[in-house]
């Protein structure tokens, strides 16, 4: 990319990126939403002014955003820009990811190609990694097999011992990746083969695995800084205890990334915290891999440590499993109903699904992560400080778990209630991709399984709606009201069967009470439409989502009676009128199943064991 690009377009082109927030296009504010079209567009046109073809948006993170591309060659690229709404410190980590990244030479790490800085724009290119990554093979296989995740296992091993071989590297000192989890490794599925990718949290380490400062001399000693860590914070749910309360790096971090990731992606998860209430020993891996992992996750750190010492020091022995030739997969039925319909009876075209959950407080433990406030990451500011670090591992796993159904084309609604007895779950979840049935009715197990494991008392509700349906009302300040557009409309879908109301099994908006998380209070003009809409049988939900100057509605609504249409269209055209009724700056959804089916489920501490079996040719 080097030569080819004068001053002149380096200037005009790349210079503007700016991305205002992470989250889905559809539910930015019209100003943001075409600023990331036009950035997005003008980055391509560059990259193809250059040469490159078959150029696409390939990802995006905390720090930047990542594009892949085809050089002259035929080779693939991949263009890794950091964001420019980032402070300057923190944007300056492309550098220094580019020159560790350049250090390694291994066939598992994709090269580094060039490094530049257009004026305040780093631009890192590195060659690209062939292949899916493991949180989206995950998403469309669900756990995957056990005898992929022993050979994912075993490479992982050996690019970390890679890593941590002093000898292998410019300054004799082992390297920490800092961010091994599923998305960080990409699968070949024509080979067999992974890579580990994204070395944006990767450091030298201060700490060798025993333990021992890795200064290499007494002078290099004095200048060491062993009050303070180098290490990049990672994914918190994924990274291993002493990364997050900031110890001092070491390859120790990468073993429990690696534990991790193997964890997630044998239980079809997105996050390392359900190992006390699903364990790797109920997973179905070979109990040598089972045990290890186990350990490696336990809460104790001199059993974290043995464990993984254990393992890399009996690689041999899980190289040695006798595995079947064909990988081996079990599907259990869904504990809850889950309608499946096919992508074209979605009238709206492609779902673009956002989860929302409402109270939310009774799960924490307490009121903030006081002890993370010094952490100076974007990453964990932006993700997870305000909200996860409050919850123990049990409620954190629930909350991914409900998070990863918004990985999936899926609209509907679950109302969980933890009592002395169980949980009792109502709910109506529709799935628009039969191809994903299996993955998605591991996901709501998992779900479950989590939910049984949380011994407390109170309620959740979530909804999953279809961010492309969400309606924008802007005005310029707070001293104005909202006014939509006489072209709006809040949409709704009509079932294909009418389904005649019963008021013995309706599930209403209003039965669960006010919810304390929900602090937007609607005008008394509004409530009184909603309890008319109320009346009305259908299923779905309806948000109310007020910022200063930005009005986001969400909704996923099916009318059930179909002599009720005409009412059930002018009640939402009334909520639109009276939007110039709100005061006030925050949230308020409505949800309303089609009818009373609670499932009942006892609680557990755990999942059973399940091992792989022993001789797998006589299963």
């Amino acid at each position: 990319m080097t030569q080819a690009l004068s001053e002149k377009s380096k200037e005009k082109k790349l210079q503007h990126f700016y991305i205002a927030e992470e989250q889905s296009i559809y539910l930015l504010n019209h100003k943001d939403a075409t600023k990331l079209k036009e950035w997005v567009e003008l980055c391509q046109q560059q990259l193809k002014h250059l040469g490159y073809n078959n150029i696409a948006l390939l990802g995006k993170g905390a720090y930047g955003f990542v594009f892949s591309a085809i050089n002259v060659a035929g080779e693939d690229v991949v263009f890794k820009f950091s964001r420019l709404n980032l402070p300057q410190h923190v944007q300056d980590r492309l550098s220094e990811e580019a020159e560790i990244q350049g250090q390694l030479e291994h066939s598992r790490i994709p090269k580094v190609i060039d490094y530049q800085k257009i004026k305040r724009q780093s631009i890192l290119q590195m060659s690209r990694a062939p292949g899916i990554d493991l949180e989206k093979l995950s998403h469309q296989q669900g756990p995957l097999a056990p005898e992929l995740v022993v050979s994912i296992a075993i490479q992982l091993a050996e690019i970390l011992l890679y890593l941590r071989d002093s000898n292998q590297h410019p300054q004799n000192k082992p390297y920490v990746h800092g961010d091994i989890k599923p998305s960080n490794v990409v699968f070949d599925e024509k080979t067999g083969l992974v890579q580990l990718i994204d070395w944006g949290s990767s450091v030298i380490a201060q700490l060798d695995v025993k333990g021992q400062s890795t200064s290499n001399n007494v002078m290099d000693l004095m200048s060491s800084d062993l009050q303070h860590s180098n290490a990049r914070l990672g994914d918190v749910y994924f990274i291993g205890p002493e990364q997050i309360s900031g110890g001092l790096s070491s390859p120790r971090f990468d073993e429990q990334g690696l534990a991790a990731t193997l964890y997630a992606i044998a239980s079809g998860q997105s996050c390392r915290y359900g190992t006390k209430i699903i364990p790797p020993n109920s997973l179905g891996l070979p109990k040598l891999l089972a045990s290890v992992l186990t350990e490696m996750l336990s809460d104790d750190e001199k059993r974290r440590s043995q464990a993984g010492d254990y393992f890399f020091n009996n690689l041999t022995y899980l190289k040695q499993l006798v595995l079947s030739s064909t990988p081996t997969a079990t599907h259990t039925e869904p504990l809850i109903p889950v309608w499946i319909k096919p992508k074209a009876s979605s009238k709206e075209g492609d779902i673009d699904t956002v989860v929302y959950g409402s109270r939310k407080s009774f799960l924490r433990e307490e009121s903030s992560g006081e002890h993370l406030n010094d952490i100076d990451d974007v990453q964990l500011e932006k993700y997870y400080k305000n909200y996860l670090m409050g919850m123990g591992d049990n409620e954190k796993a629930f909350i991914a778990a409900l998070s990863r159904l918004g990985n999936f084309p899926v609209v509907g609604g679950l109302a969980i209630r933890w009592a002395k007895e169980g949980v009792y779950i109502d709910s109506n979840l529709t799935l628009f991709d039969p191809q994903l049935k299996a993955s998605f009715e591991s996901a709501v197990n998992n779900m479950i399984h989590l939910a049984q494991g949380i011994f407390r008392i109170g309620m959740f509700k979530s909804c999953l709606f279809n961010a492309r349906n969400t309606l924008h009302v802007e005005r310029k300040d707070q001293s104005q009201p909202f006014s939509a557009h006489p072209e709006q409309r809040i949409t709704f879908e009509v079932s294909d069967v009418a389904d005649i109301d019963d008021i013995t099994r309706l599930h209403s908006y209003f039965e669960d009470g006010k919810d304390p998380d929900e602090y937007l209070y609607l005008p008394d003009e509004m409530m009184a439409v909603l309890a008319r809409l109320n009346l009305i049988h259908h299923t779905g939900c309806i948000i109310f989502e007020v910022l200063p100057t930005h009005l986001k509605i969400h909704s996923y609504l099916m009318l059930l009676n179909h002599d009720k249409e005409e009412e059930f269209s002018q009640c939402l055209a009334e909520l639109l009128k009276l939007l110039p009724t709100i005061n006030g700056i925050g949230i308020s959804g409505f949800m309303k199943l089609p009818y009373k089916d609670t499932r009942f489920f006892e609680h557990i501490n755990s999942l059973a064991e399940r091992f792989y079996p022993k001789n797998p040719k006589l299963t």
